[in-house]
């Protein structure tokens, strides 16, 4: 018999919130997290605005001295589980802490450790690179970190798959837990590369928006006037656990997780297939892992980034693969006011998922304004919707062509 998979905490840091009550209020009420980008001198950019994490408080659960020697996207991944494993109630004890792991990815990883040491290097020497380097710039250190902090020692790994890393992350390790290889996982994504290189490389890419004059409705995905995503940071953690473990310890179960699908476009390192095949099939995958029929989808939360090619071609596929029922569902990027949290997004866009089945409330695409004709479904524009969901798909698509859908059901007792 399969497990079952259920969520129970969640924690977020992000644009709109450095925790999950005001993350969700702030979706809700369409508040948005981009703003100028004060860390850099952006004179010479073409862009000069990104979704910033602001008043962020490590010291919160990380030492002082250990703060230092951590990266930022290291230190939003260990913020967000925090909050996640206390929301979940979970005690960590000698008899279980073997069968809980974690599964915690970056796109990027600690690109402002590397850059900042670049510099270090090239302006006084060898010598003066820290010797904490490596460990702060690899992009498994979120995870590993994560591990230490709880003494966690199940399995523990950390996919790179771009934009697709949280969600894979959060589909691999319900897959683990639903062959019974562990019992609990913590697991997500975590991005912090709102850098100088970084925002010139995605500048010169033409893939960013230029709305600097206007931040907060510069990313607007599926409006006919998108120019570009905006760059984004943060973190997003989900606890999944399995069913009767979770019910073994009187868990407050919030959702269960049912389906996970992956593809490869194998077509480009950017840009999407163009009539959409990948994306087709991705979530094709994560129907049929779920077992259940097309026009059970209620809800997709998109990946929505707000360039031409993405929002054009994932509608397609939402078409080409629901046919008529493509009309009937509802559809909406958080992007529009988070910004594209890059290898965060899967796992922030998870939380969202979860907190939409159980609150009924879907969060709004903001921005919306001037519909696009090859853009013609229900994007829930501009206000959040009261809806009862029972099925939500959450999409998630990566540069190199890396694709991840995830369906999460509205928890209901056997």
């Amino acid at each position: 018999m399969t497990r079952r998979v259920v969520v129970t905490g969640l924690g977020v840091v992000t644009p709109v919130g450095n925790d999950v009550p005001t993350f969700w209020e702030s979706l809700l009420s369409g508040k948005s997290g981009i703003r100028e980008i004060d860390r850099f001198d952006t004179t010479d950019y073409p862009t000069k605005i990104a979704g910033l994490v602001t008043d962020f408080q490590p010291e919160r659960y990380i030492d002082k001295k250990e703060i230092r020697h951590m990266d930022l996207f290291t230190q939003y991944a260990v913020c967000a589980a925090h909050e996640a494993v206390e929301h979940s109630g979970l005690q960590i004890t000698d008899e279980n802490r073997d069968r809980i792991g974690v599964y915690i990815g970056s796109g990027i990883g600690g690109i402002g450790t590397t850059l900042s040491n670049y510099r270090v290097l090239l302006e006084r020497g060898p010598k003066r690179v820290s010797p904490f380097l490596v460990p702060m710039m690899i992009s498994d250190m979120a995870a590993g970190q994560v591990s230490i902090d709880f003494g966690l020692r199940g399995p523990n790994s950390a996919p790179v798959s771009a934009c697709a890393t949280g969600s894979h992350a959060i589909g691999d390790a319900f897959k683990l837990i639903q062959r019974g290889a562990a019992d609990a996982m913590v697991a997500g994504g975590a991005e912090a590369a709102v850098v100088d290189i970084a925002l010139a490389g995605f500048s010169n890419m033409k893939a960013l928006s230029t709305r600097n004059d206007d931040p907060t409705r510069a990313s607007r995905p599926f409006d006919k006037d998108r120019d570009g995503f905006v760059m984004g940071e943060g973190a997003g953690i989900l606890v999944l656990e399995d069913l009767e473990f979770a019910q073994r310890r009187g868990a407050n179960i919030l959702a269960e997780i049912v389906g996970y699908g992956m593809s490869g476009d194998a077509y480009h390192v950017t840009a999407p297939a163009p009539d959409g095949d990948g994306a087709v099939r991705v979530m094709s995958a994560a129907i049929a892992d779920a077992g259940i029929d097309l026009t059970d989808i209620d809800y997709i939360n998109a990946h929505g980034t707000s360039t031409e090619f993405n929002d054009r071609i994932e509608t397609l596929a939402v078409k080409r693969l629901f046919g008529e029922h493509a009309y009937k569902l509802a559809m909406s990027s958080i992007k529009s006011m988070t910004g594209h949290l890059l290898g965060a997004a899967g796992g922030v866009e998870g939380v969202a998922c979860v907190l939409t089945l159980k609150d009924g409330m879907i969060p709004p695409t903001t921005n919306y304004e001037t519909p696009d004709p090859e853009c013609d479904l229900d994007y829930v524009p501009n206000t959040a919707r009261k809806r009862d969901v029972r099925y939500v798909m959450s999409n998630s698509f990566g540069f190199g062509g890396h694709n991840a859908a995830l369906i999460f059901k509205k928890y209901e007792q056997a």
